[in-house]
């Protein structure tokens, strides 16, 4: 039995991405080398022994949406893009990603869209400032179901 969710995002973005925050997006999405400092997502907490075989936690940053390539379980292909885009009445970015995740990511990813959903184009946002983010489906499913942050908080499909 597996866990595996494939995660759609397909976003614009205004243009008030600071250099940092960029350089950060590029790294999560596999198009650019990790930053020195995180500021977006700064905890990727793992257990591991120490010397004595005793757990610990450890953080260790990894991009969250940088797979590419054929899926595994999902079929199709996985991979993430961010465009600069000067051809609308608005500046700003056009971002897409198609990511096999697991339900122990959840936390992590969520973190991430919930900050790009602070800066998405005014298309993407519904009453209430909710904004639909993306697409969540089972592996085994047909029918993907709609991402939505409000009130900055994600709210995943059951």
């Amino acid at each position: 039995m597996s866990d595996v969710y494939e995660l759609a995002i397909s976003v614009d973005l205004r243009d008030e991405l600071s250099e940092p925050e960029s350089a950060e997006l590029r790294w999560h999405l596999g198009i650019g080398p990790q930053p020195e400092r995180l500021s977006v997502v700064t905890e990727f907490p793992v257990v591991v022994e120490d010397e004595a075989g005793e757990p610990v936690i450890e953080n260790e940053p990894r991009p969250l949406l940088a797979d590419s390539g054929a899926a595994r379980r999902i079929g199709g292909v996985l991979g993430s893009a961010l465009v600069g885009r000067a051809d609308l009445p608005w500046k700003g970015w056009s971002l897409t990603s198609r990511q096999e995740i697991h339900p122990d990511d959840f936390d992590r990813v969520g973190e991430l869209l919930c900050w790009l959903a602070e800066r998405v184009h005014d298309t993407h946002r519904h009453g209430d400032d909710v904004v639909s983010i993306g697409h969540l489906r089972f592996h085994e499913s047909l029918t993907p179901e709609v991402i939505e942050v409000a009130n900055g908080r994600i709210t995943w499909p059951a």
